[in-house]
């Protein structure tokens, strides 16, 4: 390796440092997004368990089937932000001021992304934290453990390039919010609240062959220590589909608006 290349590894690594940091900068100047982020699903979580758990499940158990859909909540609200952020980024002229210095200035997407991520994660142990406080209880052993957390890491860094992607294509914050409102309602049709099977005919074909259903079972295995490879293989296939075509785009819609890589 010649000093050329470790002079580009080293700036490309001090370009995300930075980037990363403001993005975690901005994470804590906007309070208000995180509150909301985690005060959501934890009302969500508090409803089903309290108000509609009963008449779902009697047995008073339905906070161990519920949990990880609010978990996917928590991380699809968390998210979306990033759309947002990434289209301020882009409309209020920061981008043609990075694109002035010596850098890539992609990496600001990637800074959003993983402020995004770690923003996401602790918002999940606060979820993880109240739902035990309400009755959650874990079957799974330490490595079953690590598996969910790694299927809630990959899906939340998924979907966070998702909606960065997203902000990329959108003409402005406003409009990026509203496009990714839409990928929300995606766990209200899956098994994240009721099984698939006490769905309308017609409508259970989606709700079995969209990505959230195999991670929201992924998941539930592994918490309630009845692990099903297929499910686990489903979800990790959808999460890295949804993170490829996502990275994809993300770095196409930005050489296409800013004609840099």
């Amino acid at each position: 390796m010649n000093l050329s290349t470790v002079n580009k590894t080293a700036s490309a690594r001090v370009t995300s440092s930075v980037f990363i940091g403001r993005g975690l900068r901005h994470s804590l100047r906007n309070a208000e997004a995180l509150i909301m982020a985690i005060a959501l699903p934890i009302m969500l979580m508090l409803m089903f368990t309290y108000i509609f758990g009963g008449a779902i499940d009697p047995s008073g158990n339905y906070v161990n089937y519920v949990v990880p859909g609010i978990i996917l909540l928590c991380a699809g609200f968390g998210s979306s932000s990033t759309a947002a952020d990434v289209a301020d980024d882009m409309t209020n002229g920061i981008i043609e001021r990075f694109q002035s210095m010596p850098i890539k200035s992609i990496h600001v997407i990637t800074g959003h992304v993983v402020a995004s991520l770690a923003r996401n994660l602790l918002a999940t142990g606060i979820v993880f934290g109240v739902a035990f406080l309400v009755g959650f209880r874990s079957d799974a052993n330490f490595l079953e453990w690590l598996g969910a957390i790694g299927i809630i890491s990959l899906f939340i860094l998924a979907f966070t390039w998702l909606f960065a992607a997203i902000g990329l294509f959108a003409s402005s914050p406003a409009a990026a919010g509203s496009y990714g409102f839409v990928l929300l309602f995606l766990p209200y049709i899956s098994s994240a609240f009721v099984p698939t099977e006490t769905m309308p005919t017609w409508i259970q074909g989606v709700a079995e062959n969209q990505p959230m259903t195999p991670v929201i079972e992924a998941i539930r295995g592994l918490l309630n220590g009845q692990l099903d490879s297929n499910y686990v293989w489903w979800a990790l296939g959808w999460c890295l589909v949804i993170l490829a075509v996502s990275y994809l785009w993300c770095k196409w819609m930005f050489q296409r608006k800013t004609g840099r890589r």
